[in-house]
């Protein structure tokens, strides 16, 4: 089969089921696994080129509304009578349906069940490590430094957090992303900030963005260790990887 990818987490759940191999284009953000880096690039995941996707005859399209824009592609896809399928993973239980949801797709639901198994159960490991931890930490989680994004309760890294034996310091506020500012970071007294700036790479971020604001000190922090600059595409993508983040953070805050 031929397969088109539209997004990053799509390409990775691709990989995770063992199946990129079947991919002939992904989207321009797409960076892994590297074997997909000399497929046709069809445009940035808002503004996919609809012609190019026809001219490469896809058996299905995975097709995404992770990031809001992300309709028209959906759109285009029925307009012009592409086969495809639509991924919105919100949660990592979403995340373990959508390995099923593909793999049956692409007539493979046995190394689909498998690949969900698999997910399942390292997801559990880390969670039995993290109910020994005595005092969970509160995690502040920075998307975006100006104006200040930070994911709320109905995020993946509200639970990646409580997996790992933390907290997510914005978890009471009922939305996926919250828009707020510094002053109400500082009220929240976080044990950690965790740096992941979607669409920026990690050697591209600098503690001195957070050392630097006013208030800081507040925090009482004993040195930056406790900034911790995370990679985007391990917290910021809703895909299996999200699973080598947690392993990561786990030994990062305990």
């Amino acid at each position: 089969m031929r397969v088109i990818s539209l997004c990053p987490s799509n390409t990775e759940i691709m990989e995770y089921l063992g199946l990129s191999h079947l991919l002939v284009g992904v989207d321009d953000y797409s960076d892994w696994p590297a074997s997909i880096s000399k497929l046709p690039k069809l445009g940035p995941d808002l503004s996919i080129n609809m012609d190019l996707v026809e001219r490469l005859k896809p058996d299905l399209v995975l097709a995404s509304l992770s990031v809001p824009g992300m309709e028209k592609n959906v759109e285009a896809l029925v307009e012009r009578g592409i086969h495809h399928i639509v991924l919105n993973p919100q949660s990592l239980t979403d995340i373990e349906e959508d390995l099923i949801k593909t793999a049956e797709a692409l007539n493979q639901a046995e190394r689909g069940k498998a690949a969900a198994k698999a997910f399942r159960d390292r997801l559990h490991a880390v969670k039995q490590q993290g109910l020994k931890v005595n005092k969970k930490p509160s995690l502040y989680w920075e998307w975006w430094p100006k104006p200040i994004f930070t994911p709320g309760k109905i995020n993946w890294l509200t639970e990646i957090s409580e997996a790992a034996g933390a907290i997510n310091a914005f978890g009471d506020v009922e939305l996926a992303s919250v828009q707020t500012d510094w002053e109400d970071v500082l009220r929240r007294k976080p044990d950690f900030i965790c740096l992941a700036w979607v669409g920026v790479r990690k050697e591209k971020v600098q503690k001195n963005n957070v050392t630097k604001r006013p208030g800081y000190e507040t925090l009482r922090f004993i040195d930056d260790s406790r900034i911790l600059i995370l990679e985007e595409e391990l917290y910021c993508r809703p895909s299996p990887r999200l699973l080598d983040g947690l392993e990561k953070l786990f030994t990062l805050i305990h």
